[in-house]
């Protein structure tokens, strides 16, 4: 017997579309699910100035296949010469939803990031009076810091004193991995939220590891124990606002995967929605999805939800290709390792 769940056009809130020959090949795979998606600004080089972010949107919109309709909501990538006029202006034109801090080093293309702190407090300091949101990728890059470790030494040494120091400011906590990162966002019921990822979910760090290293697993923030993504799977079903999807669906190529120094991240952006239903099902919380996929992430940005509709269905298993192609390679699909029943029909 089928089942049907309908539930209004999800978004994504952490989304990478790279460029060029990738951005045409992986931008219908989330257009075809998703209405929205804030578009990460990590190309090389970054995305930095209006002036550049009004050029990807642009490149992005003339990738969407005739028919499909999305909508890529764009950030600038956060260094320490980002002028605080210019954040201001795209803002307030509609042009750019949110500004991106990477700390230097932490991920993909982070080169360009921030280490002095102190020098980006202008910039965060007009993003709080204009009520624009700050994006976190939440690790330190502190060689002393077992890589385990360095989300929850972050918020400590970094996030919670940068949110006392600018009142009023605006975060998203990105792909949360840890129980610290549930905890800390639980505590603080202001200007506060977390994406957490289809991947992080699904796998821990024996996915990773055991009987072989899984490059195609391996992503930045790492997975972590068992114990933290369980306690991310118990945030996502909550029904708690705070808490929202953001795949960080990060398509490489796999020849940047299967390397002996293979890129970061998990290619999410093809199933995520069969996965997410089966494991919202898992938890007895299905009435709560729309919540985590739909509601929640426009609540925070002050968006409205999408009166449109997709309605998954439970049936026969469902199969999705292992890897799509593109014009420089393959990209592999993630692997959730258990069947998929759900399908959006």
């Amino acid at each position: 017997m089928s089942r049907t769940l309908t539930i209004p056009r999800p978004d994504d809130w952490h989304l990478h579309l790279r460029d060029g020959a990738v951005l045409r090949a992986v931008l219908p795979e989330t257009a075809r699910h998703f209405g929205r998606a804030i578009v990460m600004p990590n190309l090389v080089p970054p995305v930095v100035t209006g002036a550049e972010a009004a050029a990807y949107r642009d490149r992005i919109l003339a990738a969407l296949p005739e028919g499909m309709d999305f909508t890529p909501l764009m950030t600038l990538y956060l260094t320490e010469d980002t002028d605080p006029d210019d954040v201001a202006a795209a803002h307030a034109s509609g042009l750019v939803t949110a500004l991106k801090l990477y700390p230097a080093g932490a991920t993909t293309n982070s080169a360009s990031g921030v280490r002095d702190f102190d020098r980006v407090r202008p910039v965060l300091e007009r993003m709080a009076e204009i009520g624009m949101p700050l994006c976190v990728h939440g690790e330190v890059t502190d060689p002393e810091i077992d890589i385990f470790d360095r989300e929850a030494v972050f918020i400590d040494r970094v996030l919670d004193p940068l949110r006392r120091a600018t009142p009023g400011l605006r975060v998203v906590m990105e792909h949360i991995t840890t129980r610290q990162g549930v905890d800390y966002v639980k505590s603080s019921p202001d200007n506060l939220g977390a994406t957490i990822t289809t991947h992080h979910l699904v796998i821990n760090r024996n996915h990773l590891l055991v009987g072989g290293i899984k490059p195609h697993y391996y992503c930045l923030p790492v997975a972590k124990r068992e114990e933290h993504r369980l306690a991310l799977r118990a945030a996502a079903t909550s029904g708690d606002a705070r808490f929202f999807l953001g795949t960080d669906s990060a398509p490489h190529v796999d020849a940047a995967k299967e390397t002996a120094c293979g890129c970061a991240g998990c290619f999410t952006a093809t199933n995520t929605l069969s996965i997410l239903a089966e494991v919202f099902e898992q938890e007895g919380a299905l009435d709560r999805l729309a919540g985590f996929a739909s509601e929640h992430g426009p609540a925070f940005y002050g968006l409205p939800v999408s009166t449109d509709t997709i309605t998954l269905t439970k049936g026969d298993p469902v199969t999705y290709p292992p890897s799509i192609d593109t014009g420089d390679g393959p990209v592999t699909v993630f692997d959730p390792q258990m069947p998929l029943h759900w399908r959006v029909t």
